[in-house]
């Protein structure tokens, strides 16, 4: 490679570090529009006062309840029996897709409190272990396996079955190489047609979070390496990345 190409292939890499996420990423409108793309029908159950909180601009438009209609209407269109989630918090998330997916179980991850520390960097939030879950037993909610457990050692086991699964947000340690890998071990326990959800995603906001460029790194990083292909859809104003595995690739003729 001569020095003018490599320089060239550099400063590409300066103005935009994740250039495989920016030409994968569809960006709809609204969530009718997601549905259209994905030949989704049912409307996502969408309930809790929290979803129209505003803390500060981070959460301007809307952004919380666009975040559950993404997380939402993949749970309630994709008959979804097996789904998981890293990144418990408080559990607002995982009662919606519990909810969603009233004939699933949402096995729910989360880092043990005194763990913390080797959990990466980048973790936006750390609640008490009393604290994790809270929501969704408070709504008692019958549909939910908690696990404590750092996704760095931890890998996806539900029994004796073990069956695949069927919808996963990732919503764990935001550093590029915890969302790589905690989505590689997911995609390992995926079929054709489950969905991967990244939470943080939103790659026009990357340059202004650090968190979110690190959420997009990873991303671009499995884009880079071949591991998923294809579209990634983004609801305008929300911060989820969605992801349909697809049907493998037929073999070459002959």
């Amino acid at each position: 490679m001569s020095l003018r190409i490599a320089l060239s292939h550099a400063l590409r890499r300066l103005a935009d570090p994740h250039p495989r996420v920016t030409r994968h990423t569809r960006t709809v409108r609204t969530l009718a529009d997601l549905k259209k793309a994905l030949g989704w029908k049912a409307d996502p159950l969408l309930t809790g006062d929290h979803l129209h909180g505003y803390d500060n601009e981070l959460d301007l438009n809307d952004r919380r309840l666009r975040d559950a209609q993404v997380i939402g209407a993949a749970c309630a269109n994709t008959d979804a029996r097996n789904l998981l989630e890293i990144g418990t918090a408080h559990g607002q998330m995982t009662a919606l897709m519990a909810q969603n997916a009233p004939g699933g179980i949402v096995h729910t991850v989360n880092i043990p409190p005194e763990e913390i520390a080797d959990g990466g960097k980048r973790v936006t939030f750390a609640p008490s272990r009393d604290d994790i879950g809270r929501y969704y037993r408070q709504l008692g909610l019958g549909n939910i396996k908690q696990i404590f457990a750092n996704t760095a050692r931890w890998e996806p086991d539900f029994g004796p079955a073990n069956p695949p699964i069927d919808v996963a947000f990732i919503d764990g340690c935001h550093d590029a190489d915890f969302v790589y890998n905690d989505t590689r071990k997911v995609l390992a326990r995926c079929r054709p047609g489950s969905i991967i959800l990244w939470h943080d995603f939103c790659p026009p906001l990357a340059p202004a979070h650090d968190w979110i460029e690190h959420v997009c790194l990873g991303v671009d990083r499995l884009l880079r390496e071949r591991l998923i292909r294809g579209r990634i859809l983004h609801l305008q104003d929300s911060w989820v990345g969605l992801y349909r595995v697809p049907q493998p690739k037929a073999p070459a003729a002959g």
